[in-house]
């Protein structure tokens, strides 16, 4: 069985605690954030911090109360309790993060970042840590259309991308591949898209690691999991993934904008938000599975909470997941690419001129669940971390070596997707970011309410109303999907957005607004 700290402590009568006391292990350290003290949890090796403001720290706090009143049983741990488990995992280092769009995951809160050294023969990698969807994502094309030329055809734009993008579970792609195609795709990520002609040469250039890990091994990849991900190649899928045309609506930065060729008020951009689909699922699947076999032999090794299923770094569970990861990342690339290229079918064929000609260029591609190696300034120290972001985007400051050229002035892109309806946004990434967060922002804007609970307060029809009032055109394959993914579900991305400019953590440079949705 699973050693795990709840279940050797299963002999002694522990006195729960009231949300008062819970409470007092919280502290406010500033306008936007709290640190949650060591002894929240057992076994805390760092404190944790969270980023939040005045509107979305009571949902936080309000779940912790309801988990209290509950006597701690059904469904997932309190973020703040989950964040607080991370900080008790060997080989962490500074402190367990939770940032504004923070919420109960499996295993580490969607919204959490956490850094392991690597030189610590106890640091850990755990599959909680990057979640199912690995390398879920997204990237963001822009145009030289704008809302006056597009506006009118948004219906017929929205019906051609639905047509051209396979979407909804189960999905199959339109991209032609084989076994040894996918084992290529696996292992060259985007290379594989540039050699099959289905991206840009200058696409890589503008996507987080280029488009490709370098330790990614396919054959550390299960033939489950290849199975499920050969169909799937260039398909958008379900849950919260979608394609948006987007319309600029404000620009906060006009230098930081530029230099993403966003030069005005009302140009039209093309968002993307998916992952790697059922492969990476099995391959997250497959991973924990074998480190809780290796962990029943390693009886050192003890967590908090099941779900933290881990193993040590340098051993061969962990090292093996690691390569099958980044090949499941490389798949995901892929993934927008092959996107990307339907996309720029798409407009090309409705506007009758070249993608080229409408510079449907890509401005970013972010990944926001993922773990990576990256260095980092620990106790004025620079060490080598491995960072695991889950639900949370990686943010480099201006001069980072990391990041294009063309960003070295601005800092890394940060595309930060909304919910169905509402603003996105693009941020940049700041030093105060990479000394607090270990370079890293929120993702999106985070749910606030179960599916379950959605689906039975919403109606299907009162949605899409909503939607239509705001001028946005909407192509969705299942009805159920559409109460799921209502506003009504998730936080409000402005105070999300908000909090971390407030914080410093990275800084608005474009708000968009959606006026065509495609889900699956």
């Amino acid at each position: 069985i699973l050693r795990s700290m709840s279940e050797t402590m299963s002999s002694v009568k522990v006195k729960r605690r009231s949300y008062e006391e819970e409470m007092s292990y919280l502290s406010r350290i500033d306008a936007t954030s709290w640190e949650i003290g060591q002894g929240f949890v057992e076994n805390m090796k760092v404190p944790g911090r969270f980023y939040v403001d005045s509107a979305l720290e009571n949902l936080v706090f309000d779940e912790l109360n309801q988990h209290v009143n509950s006597g701690g049983y059904g469904g997932f741990l309190p973020a703040l309790k989950q964040i607080a488990n991370v900080a008790a995992l060997p080989g962490i280092v500074g402190a367990s993060i939770g940032l504004p769009d923070i919420h109960s995951g499996y295993g580490f809160a969607i919204g959490n970042v956490a850094a392991f050294d690597t030189s610590n023969p106890e640091a850990i990698v755990s599959p909680g840590g990057v979640g199912f969807d690995i390398n879920c994502g997204v990237r963001v094309l822009r145009t030289n259309l704008t809302e006056k030329e597009v506006g009118p055809l948004r219906e017929q734009l929205a019906q051609s991308l639905f047509d051209h993008i396979p979407v909804g579970v189960g999905s199959r792609g339109v991209i032609p591949t084989s076994e040894a195609n996918l084992d290529a795709a696996l292992e060259m990520g985007m290379d594989w898209s540039l050699r099959e002609g289905y991206s840009w040469a200058e696409d890589k250039e503008r996507c987080e690691e280029y488009g490709r890990m370098l330790q990614a091994n396919p054959a550390k990849v299960s033939r489950r999991a290849k199975k499920r991900g050969l169909p799937q190649m260039g398909t958008l899928g379900a849950g919260n993934h979608y394609a948006e045309i987007q319309v600029v609506d404000e620009i906060h930065d006009s230098f930081k904008a530029g230099a993403m060729g966003i030069d005005r008020v009302g140009q039209i951009v093309i968002m993307i938000h998916s992952g790697s689909r059922g492969l990476g699922h099995q391959v997250a699947t497959d991973a924990l599975l074998a480190m809780e076999r290796a962990m029943e032999k390693d009886t050192s090794l003890i967590i908090n909470d099941r779900q933290l299923a881990c193993a040590r770094l340098h051993s061969p569970e962990g090292q093996d997941y690691l390569a099958s990861m980044a090949a499941a990342a490389n798949y995901a690339w892929v993934n927008r690419s092959s996107m990307t290229f339907l996309a720029r079918q798409t407009f090309a064929k409705v506007f009758n001129a070249t993608p080229d000609d409408l510079d449907m260029h890509v401005i970013y591609d972010v990944s926001h669940n993922i773990a990576k190696f990256e260095q980092h300034l620990v106790d004025n120290k620079l060490k080598t971390l491995l960072v695991h972001r889950k639900g949370a985007t990686r943010a480099f400051p201006p001069h980072h070596p990391l990041i294009p050229v063309d960003f070295q002035l601005t800092g890394q892109p940060v595309l930060v997707g909304g919910t169905m309806g509402t603003n996105s946004y693009i941020l940049a990434g700041t030093d105060k970011g990479m000394a607090a967060t270990f370079g890293s922002t929120c993702h999106g804007a985070g749910r606030a309410s179960s599916r379950n609970k959605t689906r039975r307060t919403l109606a299907f029809q009162d949605v899409l109303n909503n939607l239509e009032a705001k001028g946005i055109a909407i192509r969705v394959a299942s009805p159920k999907l559409v109460m799921e993914e209502a506003p009504e579900a998730y936080k409000d991305v402005n105070h999300v957005v908000d909090t971390c400019h407030q914080a410093g953590i990275s800084e608005k440079v474009v708000k968009l607004r959606p006026i065509a949705v495609i889900k699956g």
